[in-house]
């Protein structure tokens, strides 16, 4: 399903700022990976933290069994995902006018549970893969018993919505005398250097910069 084409995912306030591109929605959980999961328990409305990875048009979440928030959403309860990533501060000449420059996208769906062992140490990879390079051949991978304590659900990324804005600074024609200063601050999340531990064996630094493209921190 094409982003943004369903009512609930229409975007109307600041319909300008709609993007119904996919691989703007891909890049977006890509590269903020938390998502912040929102359904309706016993508790009431909930919106809990998780790390969430992508493997084509799905998206995964995992945790203990014991979870609560899993023991919920694998019953095949409606949710929503939303993925947001601050890239500057909007300063006006006005107080009103000071904003942001964003990148969010939600997705709306019902997760189903992976049952299968291998499935889940295929996938697990997949993310070990898009944090650090190389890695998921270099670490001891998960046992049965640690895989069978594992709960992961998977959701496609049928419903979805994308929102951007860049649109800069908006003061009012009657602010563009004030003597102040007005433009953008960007804002952005720099990744590295790596710090070994205290009783690290190996002397040679990995090299995961290729996950962090025009993130990593000597570029």
């Amino acid at each position: 399903m094409t982003v943004g084409t369903t009512e609930r995912t229409r975007v109307r306030k600041g319909a300008h700022k709609a993007v119904k591109d996919q691989e703007a929605l891909y890049s977006i959980i890509d590269e903020s990976k938390l998502a912040h999961v929102a359904f309706n328990d016993k508790r009431g409305p909930t919106v809990i933290p998780m790390l969430a990875w992508r493997i084509g048009n799905n998206i995964y979440i995992h945790g203990a069994k014991n979870s609560q928030m899993l023991k919920h959403l694998k019953n095949g309860e409606p949710c929503s995902m939303t993925f947001s990533i601050l890239d500057a501060w909007v300063l006006a000449r006005s107080a009103f006018h000071h904003s942001a420059h964003y990148r969010c996208a939600m997705a709306f769906g019902r997760f189903s549970v992976v049952e299968d062992n291998g499935e889940k140490s295929i996938a697990l990879d997949a993310f070990l893969e898009q944090i650090a390079p190389g890695r998921s051949k270099e670490a001891r991978p998960g046992n049965e018993k640690e895989l069978t304590a594992t709960e992961m659900l998977v959701m496609p990324l049928d419903e979805t919505s994308v929102k951007i804005g860049r649109h800069g600074v908006n003061d009012d024609l009657a602010d563009m005398d004030i003597d102040v200063w007005a433009g953008i601050l960007p804002f952005r999340t720099v990744v590295g250097p790596l710090e070994p531990t205290s009783d690290n064996k190996i002397d040679e630094v990995p090299d995961y910069s290729s996950a962090y493209k025009g993130r990593w921190h000597d570029e």
